[in-house]
Protein backbone atom coordinates (compact mmCIF):
# COMPACT_ATOMS: atom_id res chain seq x y z
CA UNK A 1 0.00 0.00 0.00
CA UNK A 2 1.69 3.43 -0.78
CA UNK A 3 0.37 6.49 0.19
CA UNK A 4 -1.56 7.37 -2.75
CA UNK A 5 -3.70 4.35 -2.39
CA UNK A 6 -5.57 5.71 1.00
CA UNK A 7 -8.70 7.50 0.84
CA UNK A 8 -11.62 7.84 3.84
CA UNK A 9 -14.54 5.49 4.46
CA UNK A 10 -17.11 6.32 2.20
CA UNK A 11 -19.60 8.36 3.39
CA UNK A 12 -17.17 9.51 6.33
CA UNK A 13 -16.39 13.31 4.39
CA UNK A 14 -19.05 15.50 2.96
CA UNK A 15 -18.25 16.86 -0.22
CA UNK A 16 -17.93 20.80 0.13
CA UNK A 17 -20.89 22.76 -1.72
CA UNK A 18 -19.03 24.80 -5.05
CA UNK A 19 -20.79 27.97 -5.15
CA UNK A 20 -20.82 31.22 -7.38
CA UNK A 21 -20.05 28.57 -10.11
CA UNK A 22 -22.72 30.50 -12.44
CA UNK A 23 -26.28 30.48 -12.66
CA UNK A 24 -26.99 27.13 -14.30
CA UNK A 25 -25.37 25.43 -11.22
CA UNK A 26 -28.67 25.77 -9.34
CA UNK A 27 -26.26 27.99 -6.62
CA UNK A 28 -24.92 30.56 -8.86
CA UNK A 29 -25.40 34.52 -8.38
CA UNK A 30 -26.12 34.77 -4.54
CA UNK A 31 -24.58 31.74 -3.74
CA UNK A 32 -26.91 30.86 -1.12
CA UNK A 33 -26.67 34.12 0.60
CA UNK A 34 -29.63 35.79 -0.92
CA UNK A 35 -29.74 39.46 -1.46
CA UNK A 36 -28.13 42.14 0.62
CA UNK A 37 -28.52 42.29 4.11
CA UNK A 38 -25.39 42.12 6.99
CA UNK A 39 -25.05 38.23 6.52
CA UNK A 40 -24.59 38.58 2.78
CA UNK A 41 -21.38 40.70 2.86
CA UNK A 42 -18.49 39.67 3.35
CA UNK A 43 -17.01 38.85 6.82
CA UNK A 44 -20.39 40.00 7.52
CA UNK A 45 -22.59 38.03 10.25
CA UNK A 46 -23.36 38.50 14.10
CA UNK A 47 -20.84 37.18 16.98
CA UNK A 48 -21.90 33.84 18.39
CA UNK A 49 -23.24 35.28 21.99
CA UNK A 50 -25.16 38.98 20.07
CA UNK A 51 -28.69 38.65 21.43
CA UNK A 52 -29.66 41.30 19.13
CA UNK A 53 -29.04 44.00 21.15
CA UNK A 54 -30.92 42.73 24.27
CA UNK A 55 -28.50 41.92 27.62
CA UNK A 56 -26.44 38.77 26.48
CA UNK A 57 -26.96 35.51 28.81
CA UNK A 58 -23.60 35.31 29.90
CA UNK A 59 -23.31 38.98 30.90
CA UNK A 60 -26.86 38.84 32.63
CA UNK A 61 -25.59 35.92 35.25
CA UNK A 62 -23.71 36.40 38.34
CA UNK A 63 -19.89 36.01 37.94
CA UNK A 64 -18.13 32.61 39.46
CA UNK A 65 -17.57 33.37 43.12
CA UNK A 66 -14.78 31.44 45.05
CA UNK A 67 -11.81 30.01 43.87
CA UNK A 68 -10.49 26.21 43.29
CA UNK A 69 -7.82 24.86 46.33
CA UNK A 70 -4.81 23.36 43.85
CA UNK A 71 -3.62 21.43 47.11
CA UNK A 72 -6.69 19.80 47.24
CA UNK A 73 -6.05 16.02 48.01
CA UNK A 74 -8.56 13.45 46.60
CA UNK A 75 -8.76 10.32 47.52
CA UNK A 76 -9.87 6.73 45.82
CA UNK A 77 -12.86 6.32 47.67
CA UNK A 78 -13.53 2.29 48.95
CA UNK A 79 -16.69 1.19 51.22
CA UNK A 80 -16.59 -1.64 53.32
CA UNK A 81 -19.03 -3.49 51.06
CA UNK A 82 -16.15 -3.83 48.52
CA UNK A 83 -13.72 -5.64 50.93
CA UNK A 84 -16.23 -8.29 51.87
CA UNK A 85 -15.02 -10.19 49.20
CA UNK A 86 -11.04 -11.13 50.73
CA UNK A 87 -10.65 -13.88 52.88
CA UNK A 88 -10.90 -13.59 56.76
CA UNK A 89 -7.59 -12.53 58.53
CA UNK A 90 -6.07 -11.20 54.86
CA UNK A 91 -4.10 -7.91 54.68
CA UNK A 92 -5.71 -5.54 52.48
CA UNK A 93 -3.76 -2.87 51.03
CA UNK A 94 -3.79 -0.80 48.38
CA UNK A 95 -1.71 -2.78 45.84
CA UNK A 96 -4.19 -5.57 46.66
CA UNK A 97 -7.12 -3.67 46.11
CA UNK A 98 -5.82 -2.52 42.46
CA UNK A 99 -4.92 -6.81 42.07
CA UNK A 100 -8.54 -7.45 42.51
CA UNK A 101 -9.81 -4.91 40.43
CA UNK A 102 -11.70 -2.52 43.22
CA UNK A 103 -9.71 0.16 42.21
CA UNK A 104 -8.62 1.19 38.43
CA UNK A 105 -4.98 2.35 39.48
CA UNK A 106 -2.92 3.88 41.86
CA UNK A 107 -2.76 7.64 41.43
CA UNK A 108 -4.67 8.71 44.28
CA UNK A 109 -4.22 7.61 48.25
CA UNK A 110 -6.80 5.39 49.40
CA UNK A 111 -10.01 6.41 51.76
CA UNK A 112 -11.85 3.95 53.51
CA UNK A 113 -16.02 4.54 53.65
CA UNK A 114 -17.89 3.18 56.02
CA UNK A 115 -21.02 1.42 53.73
CA UNK A 116 -21.46 -2.06 54.28
CA UNK A 117 -20.82 -4.70 56.79
CA UNK A 118 -17.66 -6.34 57.66
CA UNK A 119 -18.41 -9.72 59.01
CA UNK A 120 -15.05 -10.62 59.43
CA UNK A 121 -11.75 -9.48 60.79
CA UNK A 122 -8.88 -8.03 58.01
CA UNK A 123 -6.47 -6.36 58.79
CA UNK A 124 -6.40 -2.89 56.21
CA UNK A 125 -3.63 -0.30 55.33
CA UNK A 126 -4.73 3.26 54.08
CA UNK A 127 -4.10 6.27 53.89
CA UNK A 128 -7.52 7.65 55.83
CA UNK A 129 -10.34 6.38 57.44
CA UNK A 130 -14.16 7.58 57.84
CA UNK A 131 -15.06 6.85 61.92
CA UNK A 132 -17.45 4.66 60.72
CA UNK A 133 -15.44 2.68 58.86
CA UNK A 134 -12.52 2.95 61.77
CA UNK A 135 -15.25 1.64 64.26
CA UNK A 136 -16.47 -1.07 61.96
CA UNK A 137 -13.71 -2.72 61.30
CA UNK A 138 -12.39 -2.74 64.71
CA UNK A 139 -15.67 -4.03 66.00
CA UNK A 140 -15.31 -6.86 63.35
CA UNK A 141 -12.17 -7.73 65.10
CA UNK A 142 -10.03 -6.12 61.96
CA UNK A 143 -7.09 -3.85 62.38
CA UNK A 144 -6.49 -0.47 61.03
CA UNK A 145 -3.44 1.00 59.44
CA UNK A 146 -2.46 3.98 58.48
CA UNK A 147 -0.52 4.51 55.80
Amino acid sequence: MKQHHLAPSPGSRRVSRRVGRGDGSGRGSYSGRGMKGQNSRSGGGVRPNFAGGQLPLAKSLPMLRGFTNIFRIEYAEVNLEKLTTFPKGSQITPLELKEAGILKNLKHPVKILGRGVLEHPVTIAAHRFSKAARVAIESAGGTVKEL
